[in-house]
């Protein structure tokens, strides 16, 4: 069985660091969060950025680098055996993240840009594109067909929240059952759902305390797939430690997921 069919069929969490600080850091995380997902169940997907091009402010962290974050997240596959997922900002990132990545992930802002959705499709790996904070549901039909243009079949679509108003985002759940009707794996962002965007004085804020309701309501909706940003320490992490999930909780988070799935 493929990964993608593994991950159409079974519960599944893409979790990590938002953005690659140190190897050190990114073998604690998928030690730990791996061994929680194998006891809820869950298959596990490493998730971590090796550039964050989007930050609210130029002076904020935005990563080690393509070359430096690729050599990183090899190591993490290989020593934990585990599948990794990381977003590309441009084209010319996906053939070298595609040699190392399962999932090759589109940032939400950036989920309506042609070249980059093709470019990502022709790796033949795993598409993870993020519903824009600007678009519903239905909407997500466009970038799904660009992919699929290129000859890519492996899609998965992720909720994040819609704008509502400056600086807060809320989920609408129906955006999860619409998304649902494109066959394809759906998944909840759990923490960039969250968040306060720009709310801190430059950088983004967050509620995580919201995370377990909204995986509760996810997993009603018959959501199977789930996206968390978590760090041993999220008031030290480099980038959107706001609205992370601490690695502590992290197995609470996954009770709570199982307990409500359908």
């Amino acid at each position: 069985m493929t990964l993608y069919e593994t991950l159409k069929n079974n519960l599944f969490i893409m979790a990590g660091p938002c953005v690659i600080e140190s190897k050190d850091i990114c073998f604690e995380i998928a030690e730990r969060a791996k061994a929680v997902a194998e006891q809820y169940g869950f298959t596990y997907i490493f998730k971590a950025s090796f550039d964050k091009a989007n930050r609210t402010a130029a002076s904020s962290f935005r990563g080690t680098g393509l070359e430096n974050g690729l050599e990183i997240l090899k190591a993490v596959k290989d020593k934990f055996n585990v599948p990794i997922v990381t977003d590309i900002h441009e084209s010319c990132q996906a053939e070298p993240a595609g040699k190392v990545c399962d999932i090759i992930q589109i940032p939400a802002f950036l989920c309506r840009q042609t070249d980059l959705l093709t470019a990502a499709a022709k790796t033949k790996k795993i598409v993870n594109i993020k519903k824009a904070q600007f678009l519903s549901g239905l909407d997500m039909k466009y970038p799904l067909e660009k992919v699929y243009s290129a000859d890519n079949n492996q899609v998965m679509l992720t909720e994040r929240g819609t704008m509502f108003g400056y600086g807060n985002l809320v989920v609408d759940f129906r955006s999860l059952i619409d998304m649902q009707q494109f066959n394809v794996p759906v998944i909840m962002d759990l923490t960039h759902s969250t968040q306060k965007p720009g709310a801190l004085d430059g950088k983004s804020g967050g509620n995580p305390e919201y995370a377990p309701y909204l995986a509760a309501a996810a997993s009603a909706c018959g959501i199977r797939g789930f996206f968390a940003e978590t760090h041993p320490e999220p008031a030290k992490a480099l980038s959107d430690g706001a609205n992370m999930v601490s690695l502590n909780d992290f197995p609470k988070l996954l009770e709570n997921i199982k307990k409500h799935s359908i």
